[in-house]
Protein backbone atom coordinates (compact mmCIF):
# COMPACT_ATOMS: atom_id res chain seq x y z
CA UNK A 1 0.00 0.00 0.00
CA UNK A 2 3.21 2.18 -0.71
CA UNK A 3 1.23 4.77 -3.04
CA UNK A 4 -1.38 5.42 -1.21
CA UNK A 5 0.81 5.97 2.02
CA UNK A 6 3.26 8.23 0.10
CA UNK A 7 0.95 10.48 -0.93
CA UNK A 8 -1.37 10.46 2.31
CA UNK A 9 1.75 11.16 4.72
CA UNK A 10 4.15 13.16 2.14
CA UNK A 11 0.90 15.19 1.19
CA UNK A 12 -2.17 15.01 2.37
CA UNK A 13 -1.73 15.28 6.07
CA UNK A 14 1.08 17.56 6.55
CA UNK A 15 -1.26 20.00 4.35
CA UNK A 16 0.76 20.06 1.20
CA UNK A 17 -1.54 19.27 -1.42
CA UNK A 18 -3.15 21.66 -3.83
CA UNK A 19 -6.46 20.34 -5.33
CA UNK A 20 -4.93 20.33 -8.88
CA UNK A 21 -6.16 17.02 -9.54
CA UNK A 22 -2.43 15.30 -11.25
CA UNK A 23 -3.85 12.09 -9.52
CA UNK A 24 -6.95 11.51 -10.49
CA UNK A 25 -8.61 10.41 -13.55
CA UNK A 26 -6.46 7.70 -13.61
CA UNK A 27 -8.21 5.35 -11.53
CA UNK A 28 -10.83 4.98 -9.23
CA UNK A 29 -9.00 5.41 -6.30
CA UNK A 30 -8.73 9.09 -6.21
CA UNK A 31 -11.10 11.80 -5.64
CA UNK A 32 -12.41 15.30 -5.17
CA UNK A 33 -15.01 16.66 -2.99
CA UNK A 34 -15.32 20.52 -3.04
CA UNK A 35 -11.94 21.05 -3.64
CA UNK A 36 -10.67 18.34 -1.39
CA UNK A 37 -8.28 15.18 -2.20
CA UNK A 38 -9.97 12.01 -1.51
CA UNK A 39 -8.39 8.44 -1.46
CA UNK A 40 -11.44 5.92 -1.93
CA UNK A 41 -9.36 2.67 -1.47
CA UNK A 42 -6.36 1.58 -0.45
CA UNK A 43 -3.49 0.55 -3.43
CA UNK A 44 -1.13 -1.82 -3.32
CA UNK A 45 1.06 0.03 -5.60
CA UNK A 46 4.50 0.38 -4.90
CA UNK A 47 4.68 3.02 -8.05
CA UNK A 48 2.77 4.96 -10.01
CA UNK A 49 1.40 7.86 -11.92
CA UNK A 50 -0.25 9.64 -9.17
CA UNK A 51 3.00 9.59 -7.39
CA UNK A 52 4.99 10.73 -10.49
CA UNK A 53 2.38 13.40 -11.29
CA UNK A 54 1.64 15.24 -7.97
CA UNK A 55 3.57 18.62 -7.76
CA UNK A 56 4.24 18.18 -4.01
CA UNK A 57 5.68 14.67 -4.17
CA UNK A 58 10.05 15.12 -4.27
CA UNK A 59 10.80 16.78 -7.58
CA UNK A 60 14.51 17.77 -8.34
CA UNK A 61 13.27 21.21 -10.11
CA UNK A 62 16.17 22.21 -11.55
CA UNK A 63 16.68 18.79 -13.46
CA UNK A 64 13.12 18.93 -14.56
CA UNK A 65 13.53 22.90 -15.92
CA UNK A 66 17.12 21.52 -17.61
CA UNK A 67 15.35 18.79 -19.76
CA UNK A 68 12.48 21.52 -21.17
CA UNK A 69 14.38 24.89 -21.19
CA UNK A 70 17.68 25.80 -21.98
CA UNK A 71 19.73 27.17 -19.13
CA UNK A 72 20.70 30.40 -20.31
CA UNK A 73 16.79 31.17 -20.90
CA UNK A 74 16.35 30.89 -17.03
CA UNK A 75 16.17 33.90 -14.56
CA UNK A 76 16.68 32.74 -11.07
CA UNK A 77 13.75 34.94 -10.14
CA UNK A 78 11.25 34.14 -12.63
CA UNK A 79 12.40 31.14 -14.22
CA UNK A 80 12.36 30.33 -18.28
CA UNK A 81 11.98 34.13 -19.43
CA UNK A 82 12.28 35.08 -23.63
CA UNK A 83 10.35 38.39 -22.78
CA UNK A 84 7.80 40.27 -20.97
CA UNK A 85 4.81 41.65 -22.70
CA UNK A 86 1.74 44.18 -21.12
CA UNK A 87 -1.07 42.95 -23.91
CA UNK A 88 -4.87 42.56 -23.79
CA UNK A 89 -7.30 41.00 -26.16
CA UNK A 90 -8.12 43.38 -29.49
CA UNK A 91 -11.96 41.69 -29.65
CA UNK A 92 -13.81 43.64 -26.52
CA UNK A 93 -16.32 40.57 -26.28
CA UNK A 94 -13.54 38.93 -24.96
CA UNK A 95 -12.01 41.34 -22.62
CA UNK A 96 -15.67 42.16 -21.37
CA UNK A 97 -15.82 38.40 -20.43
CA UNK A 98 -12.35 38.81 -18.91
CA UNK A 99 -10.89 39.03 -15.72
CA UNK A 100 -8.59 41.74 -17.09
CA UNK A 101 -6.98 41.91 -20.52
CA UNK A 102 -8.66 38.46 -21.94
CA UNK A 103 -4.76 38.08 -22.85
CA UNK A 104 -5.61 34.17 -22.28
CA UNK A 105 -8.71 33.65 -23.84
CA UNK A 106 -7.42 35.25 -26.82
CA UNK A 107 -4.14 33.27 -26.94
CA UNK A 108 -6.24 29.77 -26.93
CA UNK A 109 -8.61 30.54 -29.09
CA UNK A 110 -5.99 31.63 -31.12
CA UNK A 111 -3.90 28.45 -30.61
CA UNK A 112 -6.84 26.02 -31.74
CA UNK A 113 -7.73 28.17 -34.34
CA UNK A 114 -4.47 27.63 -36.06
CA UNK A 115 -3.95 23.64 -35.31
CA UNK A 116 -1.14 24.44 -32.86
CA UNK A 117 -3.62 22.75 -30.19
CA UNK A 118 -6.79 20.59 -31.34
CA UNK A 119 -8.32 21.11 -27.33
CA UNK A 120 -7.63 22.55 -24.27
CA UNK A 121 -8.26 21.94 -20.49
CA UNK A 122 -9.48 24.83 -19.19
CA UNK A 123 -11.36 26.07 -15.60
CA UNK A 124 -15.28 26.72 -15.84
CA UNK A 125 -16.96 28.84 -13.09
CA UNK A 126 -19.90 30.88 -12.56
CA UNK A 127 -18.83 34.13 -10.74
CA UNK A 128 -15.86 32.56 -9.89
CA UNK A 129 -17.70 30.04 -7.44
CA UNK A 130 -17.98 26.24 -7.84
CA UNK A 131 -15.03 25.92 -10.58
CA UNK A 132 -14.58 22.81 -13.01
CA UNK A 133 -12.40 21.33 -15.15
CA UNK A 134 -13.10 21.04 -18.84
CA UNK A 135 -12.25 20.38 -22.39
CA UNK A 136 -13.00 22.97 -24.76
CA UNK A 137 -12.55 22.05 -28.52
CA UNK A 138 -14.52 25.31 -29.48
CA UNK A 139 -14.09 29.44 -29.32
CA UNK A 140 -17.58 29.72 -27.63
CA UNK A 141 -16.18 27.04 -25.61
CA UNK A 142 -13.25 28.55 -24.20
CA UNK A 143 -14.61 32.13 -24.24
CA UNK A 144 -17.32 30.59 -21.85
CA UNK A 145 -13.93 29.71 -19.36
CA UNK A 146 -13.24 33.34 -19.24
CA UNK A 147 -12.79 34.77 -15.57
CA UNK A 148 -10.73 33.54 -12.64
CA UNK A 149 -11.74 31.40 -9.16
CA UNK A 150 -9.94 31.59 -6.60
CA UNK A 151 -11.01 28.11 -5.80
CA UNK A 152 -8.86 25.22 -7.32
CA UNK A 153 -10.97 22.64 -8.61
CA UNK A 154 -9.09 19.17 -9.87
CA UNK A 155 -8.61 20.46 -13.62
CA UNK A 156 -5.89 17.64 -14.40
CA UNK A 157 -8.28 14.97 -13.55
CA UNK A 158 -9.96 15.86 -17.14
CA UNK A 159 -6.16 15.97 -18.57
CA UNK A 160 -5.90 12.40 -17.32
CA UNK A 161 -8.95 11.02 -18.78
CA UNK A 162 -8.49 13.31 -22.14
CA UNK A 163 -5.20 12.13 -22.51
CA UNK A 164 -6.36 8.02 -22.46
CA UNK A 165 -9.40 8.47 -24.69
CA UNK A 166 -6.69 9.29 -27.37
CA UNK A 167 -9.21 11.40 -29.05
CA UNK A 168 -6.65 14.73 -29.35
CA UNK A 169 -3.21 14.92 -29.72
CA UNK A 170 -2.07 18.52 -29.51
CA UNK A 171 -3.90 19.38 -25.80
CA UNK A 172 -3.71 22.45 -24.45
CA UNK A 173 -3.39 22.95 -20.59
CA UNK A 174 -4.10 25.88 -18.61
CA UNK A 175 -2.88 26.11 -15.18
CA UNK A 176 -1.98 27.83 -12.47
CA UNK A 177 1.84 26.66 -10.89
CA UNK A 178 1.38 24.00 -9.24
CA UNK A 179 -0.88 22.62 -12.31
CA UNK A 180 1.45 23.46 -14.62
CA UNK A 181 4.61 22.14 -13.26
CA UNK A 182 2.30 18.77 -12.42
CA UNK A 183 1.92 18.89 -16.50
CA UNK A 184 5.48 19.03 -17.10
CA UNK A 185 6.09 16.14 -14.47
CA UNK A 186 3.95 14.06 -16.39
CA UNK A 187 5.73 15.02 -19.72
CA UNK A 188 8.80 13.31 -18.16
CA UNK A 189 7.25 10.36 -16.50
CA UNK A 190 9.08 7.10 -17.88
CA UNK A 191 6.62 5.05 -16.07
CA UNK A 192 6.00 1.61 -18.67
CA UNK A 193 1.95 1.86 -18.23
CA UNK A 194 2.46 5.54 -19.12
CA UNK A 195 2.47 4.77 -22.75
CA UNK A 196 3.54 8.27 -23.26
CA UNK A 197 -0.05 9.34 -22.84
CA UNK A 198 1.94 13.11 -22.17
CA UNK A 199 2.86 12.98 -25.76
CA UNK A 200 -0.36 14.28 -26.40
CA UNK A 201 -0.06 17.45 -24.72
CA UNK A 202 0.45 20.67 -26.92
CA UNK A 203 1.05 23.93 -25.30
CA UNK A 204 0.60 24.77 -21.80
CA UNK A 205 -0.58 28.15 -20.58
CA UNK A 206 0.42 29.36 -16.80
CA UNK A 207 -1.38 32.10 -14.73
CA UNK A 208 0.22 34.06 -12.48
CA UNK A 209 -1.36 32.98 -8.59
CA UNK A 210 -0.44 33.93 -5.03
CA UNK A 211 -2.73 31.00 -3.79
CA UNK A 212 -6.37 29.71 -3.66
CA UNK A 213 -8.91 29.50 -1.13
CA UNK A 214 -11.03 26.87 0.81
CA UNK A 215 -14.32 26.17 -1.09
CA UNK A 216 -16.92 25.66 1.78
CA UNK A 217 -15.25 28.88 3.43
CA UNK A 218 -15.08 31.48 0.31
CA UNK A 219 -18.56 30.24 -0.56
CA UNK A 220 -20.13 31.44 2.99
CA UNK A 221 -17.96 34.43 3.22
CA UNK A 222 -19.35 35.71 -0.14
CA UNK A 223 -23.35 34.47 0.97
CA UNK A 224 -22.33 36.51 4.14
CA UNK A 225 -21.38 39.45 2.11
CA UNK A 226 -23.69 39.52 -0.49
CA UNK A 227 -26.72 38.28 1.37
CA UNK A 228 -27.41 34.82 -0.16
CA UNK A 229 -26.80 36.06 -3.78
CA UNK A 230 -24.45 34.55 -6.26
CA UNK A 231 -21.51 36.87 -7.67
CA UNK A 232 -20.84 38.23 -11.24
CA UNK A 233 -17.19 38.29 -10.69
CA UNK A 234 -14.71 38.36 -8.07
CA UNK A 235 -11.34 39.81 -8.44
CA UNK A 236 -8.15 41.00 -6.00
CA UNK A 237 -6.85 44.68 -7.04
CA UNK A 238 -2.99 45.38 -6.06
CA UNK A 239 -1.87 44.89 -2.66
CA UNK A 240 -2.44 48.83 -1.37
CA UNK A 241 -6.00 48.02 -2.04
CA UNK A 242 -6.12 45.36 0.48
CA UNK A 243 -9.35 43.83 -0.26
CA UNK A 244 -11.42 41.24 -2.09
CA UNK A 245 -14.02 42.57 -4.58
CA UNK A 246 -17.41 40.73 -5.00
CA UNK A 247 -19.45 42.07 -7.97
CA UNK A 248 -23.33 41.41 -7.98
CA UNK A 249 -25.33 40.76 -10.75
CA UNK A 250 -26.31 44.37 -11.69
CA UNK A 251 -22.93 45.77 -11.40
CA UNK A 252 -22.86 47.02 -7.16
CA UNK A 253 -19.58 46.36 -5.66
CA UNK A 254 -18.87 45.06 -2.20
CA UNK A 255 -15.37 44.96 -1.00
CA UNK A 256 -13.99 42.89 1.78
CA UNK A 257 -11.05 43.43 4.01
CA UNK A 258 -8.56 40.51 3.07
CA UNK A 259 -8.31 40.26 7.18
CA UNK A 260 -11.15 37.90 6.38
CA UNK A 261 -9.55 36.73 3.20
CA UNK A 262 -6.08 35.50 4.31
CA UNK A 263 -7.72 32.94 7.10
CA UNK A 264 -9.19 30.92 4.11
CA UNK A 265 -5.82 30.31 1.88
CA UNK A 266 -5.71 26.63 1.36
CA UNK A 267 -2.84 24.90 3.49
CA UNK A 268 -1.07 23.84 0.49
CA UNK A 269 -0.81 27.43 -1.14
CA UNK A 270 1.32 28.67 1.61
CA UNK A 271 4.54 26.20 1.02
CA UNK A 272 4.11 27.53 -2.82
CA UNK A 273 7.37 29.40 -4.27
CA UNK A 274 6.06 29.62 -7.88
CA UNK A 275 3.82 32.74 -8.58
CA UNK A 276 4.56 32.96 -11.96
CA UNK A 277 3.81 29.13 -13.45
CA UNK A 278 7.63 28.75 -14.25
CA UNK A 279 6.75 25.59 -16.08
CA UNK A 280 5.01 26.62 -18.78
CA UNK A 281 5.01 27.98 -22.83
CA UNK A 282 3.80 30.83 -21.68
CA UNK A 283 2.72 32.51 -18.12
CA UNK A 284 0.11 35.76 -18.29
CA UNK A 285 -1.46 37.87 -14.94
CA UNK A 286 -2.83 40.96 -14.26
CA UNK A 287 -0.95 43.93 -15.18
CA UNK A 288 0.94 46.17 -12.41
CA UNK A 289 2.62 48.96 -13.81
CA UNK A 290 2.89 52.68 -11.97
CA UNK A 291 -0.21 53.22 -14.36
CA UNK A 292 -2.18 52.53 -11.34
CA UNK A 293 -4.87 49.74 -10.72
CA UNK A 294 -7.38 52.11 -13.37
CA UNK A 295 -5.12 51.45 -16.11
CA UNK A 296 -3.74 48.17 -15.37
CA UNK A 297 -6.93 46.13 -14.58
CA UNK A 298 -7.85 46.13 -18.41
CA UNK A 299 -4.18 44.67 -19.19
CA UNK A 300 -2.14 41.39 -18.61
CA UNK A 301 1.51 41.23 -18.14
CA UNK A 302 3.02 37.84 -20.05
CA UNK A 303 5.92 35.76 -19.80
CA UNK A 304 7.25 33.84 -22.67
CA UNK A 305 9.25 31.16 -21.95
CA UNK A 306 9.67 28.68 -24.93
CA UNK A 307 10.68 29.58 -28.61
CA UNK A 308 6.61 28.25 -29.38
CA UNK A 309 5.50 30.61 -26.36
CA UNK A 310 7.28 33.26 -28.43
CA UNK A 311 5.74 31.96 -31.56
CA UNK A 312 2.11 32.32 -30.67
CA UNK A 313 2.88 35.77 -29.18
CA UNK A 314 4.44 37.17 -32.81
CA UNK A 315 1.01 35.22 -34.57
CA UNK A 316 -1.21 37.06 -31.95
CA UNK A 317 0.83 40.36 -33.05
CA UNK A 318 0.61 39.78 -36.83
CA UNK A 319 -3.00 38.69 -36.89
CA UNK A 320 -4.39 41.48 -34.96
CA UNK A 321 -5.47 39.10 -32.24
CA UNK A 322 -3.91 40.92 -28.96
CA UNK A 323 -3.20 44.56 -28.79
CA UNK A 324 0.51 45.16 -26.98
CA UNK A 325 1.78 48.70 -25.28
CA UNK A 326 5.64 49.29 -24.30
CA UNK A 327 6.76 47.91 -20.89
CA UNK A 328 7.53 50.69 -18.39
CA UNK A 329 10.99 50.28 -17.48
CA UNK A 330 10.84 49.29 -13.52
CA UNK A 331 8.19 46.59 -14.45
CA UNK A 332 10.52 43.80 -14.67
CA UNK A 333 12.23 44.26 -11.60
CA UNK A 334 9.19 45.07 -10.10
CA UNK A 335 7.49 41.46 -11.24
CA UNK A 336 11.31 40.03 -10.33
CA UNK A 337 10.61 41.06 -6.56
CA UNK A 338 7.16 39.80 -6.06
CA UNK A 339 7.98 36.57 -7.50
CA UNK A 340 11.24 36.72 -5.13
CA UNK A 341 8.93 37.71 -2.07
CA UNK A 342 6.51 34.62 -3.09
CA UNK A 343 9.72 32.01 -3.50
CA UNK A 344 11.19 33.25 0.10
CA UNK A 345 7.80 32.96 2.21
CA UNK A 346 6.86 29.85 0.69
CA UNK A 347 10.59 28.23 1.24
CA UNK A 348 10.73 29.33 4.99
CA UNK A 349 7.29 27.93 5.55
CA UNK A 350 8.52 24.59 4.30
CA UNK A 351 11.33 25.13 6.55
CA UNK A 352 9.37 25.27 9.56
CA UNK A 353 7.26 22.46 8.34
CA UNK A 354 10.28 20.13 8.10
CA UNK A 355 12.51 21.60 10.35
CA UNK A 356 15.07 20.71 7.81
CA UNK A 357 17.02 23.59 6.76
Amino acid sequence: MLSTIALDTQVIRPGLCTGCGACQGLCPYWGSVNGRTVCYFDCERRDGRCQQFCPRMPTDLEALRDRFFPAETVLPELGPFRGLYLTRAADSDIRGRSQHGGTMTALVELALQEGLIDAAVLTRSKGGLKPEGVLAAAAEEVRACSGSSFQAPPTLAVLNRALQEDRYHKIGVVGTPCKTLAVYKMKAASLPENRRYADNIGLVFGLFCGWGLDWDGLEDLTAKRLDGAFPAHMDIPPSKYHSLELRKEGGETVSVNLDEVTPLVRSGCRYCTDMTAEFADLSVGGARTAGGWEVDKGWNQVIARSEKGVELLELARKKGVLEYKDIPAAALDKLKGASLGKKRTGGENLRRLSEDA
